[in-house]
């Protein structure tokens, strides 16, 4: 089975410091939902994993995030691709669960219901959690330069040096524009 895991906000959608709190405010990045359609027609099982956090700190309930992920599913199938399924963390940060990224309980709970480990298999995000909660799995990090990407990749260059985002001991996160072009590569691949 082929899987892609995404992050939500700055990678399918355009993201809000005032978070996401209805449905209306959902709206998706350029050429998003054509990634997401290109890797369903590829054969990707494609998951969601983010952290809603504005649940918790009760800027919105979670009958409202359903409607937000329907609107997104719907845009998706829209455009002729599948979401597999959505996990989503809506602890806030300061309550030490496992399931926030960076921490890997979210993709650990992926992995247990596919059956299968998460070696490799791709994880898109824009922030350093996305890139750390993927390398805590031995997944395959991917950077989209949306959302808080650009910033992400100027933190990481800053600490680091250019061209080497965590140096020679750990993995580093493949680099592309947004979703779009990270589906187009990820579709050529041999799997």
């Amino acid at each position: 089975m082929k899987l892609v895991i995404l992050d939500r906000d700055g990678v399918i959608n355009a993201d809000s410091r005032e978070f996401i709190k209805s449905p209306a405010e959902w709206r998706p990045l350029p050429g998003s939902l054509e990634g997401i359609a290109r890797l369903t027609r590829a054969g990707f099982a494609v998951v969601v994993a983010t952290n809603q956090s504005g649940v918790g700190r009760g800027l919105l309930d979670e009958p409202t995030l359903a409607a937000i992920h329907g609107k997104m599913e719907a845009a998706v199938s829209a455009a002729g691709g599948r979401i597999d399924a959505i996990y989503y963390c809506p602890h806030r940060p300061e309550d030490g669960c496992d399931c926030r990224k960076p921490r890997p309980g979210l993709l650990r709970e992926i992995a247990a219901r596919y059956g299968t480990t998460l070696d490799d298999v791709p994880v898109i995000g824009d922030s350093r959690r996305d890139i750390e909660a993927a390398l805590a799995v031995r997944a395959r990090p991917i950077l989209v330069l949306t959302g808080s990407g650009r910033a992400t990749l100027a933190d990481l260059e800053k600490e680091n040096g250019a061209g080497s985002v965590y140096g020679a001991e750990r993995r580093v996160p493949e680099v592309y524009t947004d979703l779009a072009e990270a589906a187009r590569q990820l579709v050529r691949e041999p799997r």
